[in-house]
């Protein structure tokens, strides 16, 4: 009889995705992490100076892939506690000095705030494929 469900796995993976803002490329991180992830990864972002809103872009282009974005909150880096096995920066200048992580990467990702709709998609798309590769890699 199978009683995983009964024993939560040890063996989770911890990530966490920053950005100054914490309202749209960590935000998609994250949700990319909890799409491709299931239960095998605990996703979360955050960031240094979080503006307390997640962007109505992010929340419009995560619902076309049929991921309710607007059940997440914008996090700053001090509410994040525990170790990580991996922390990623978008590439906004954000550094993670406090928060101990086994594996550190920069995505250096245009920020898709302002962009048009087009290229908005193409850096959901980016962070997408770099989710997938960064949790074969934690496997």
């Amino acid at each position: 009889m199978n009683n995983h469900r009964m024993h939560p796995p040890t063996d989770m993976k911890r990530v966490l995705f920053v950005c100054v803002e914490n309202s749209n490329r960590s935000q998609m991180a994250e949700a990319f992490a909890h799409i491709h992830g299931g239960d095998g990864v605990v996703a979360l972002s955050a960031g240094s100076r979080p503006s307390g809103v997640i962007n109505p872009k992010a929340i419009r282009f995560m619902q076309e892939l049929g991921y309710d974005l607007t059940t997440h909150t914008s996090k700053s880096l001090d509410e994040v506690e525990g170790e990580f096995d991996a922390v990623i920066t978008m590439g906004c200048g954000d550094a993670c000095p406090l928060v101990p992580a086994r594996r550190r990467e920069d995505w250096a990702l245009p920020d898709p705030g302002q962009m048009d709709d087009d290229a908005y998609r193409a850096v959901r798309d980016e962070i997408a494929v770099r989710v997938r590769t960064l949790l074969a890699a934690l496997r």
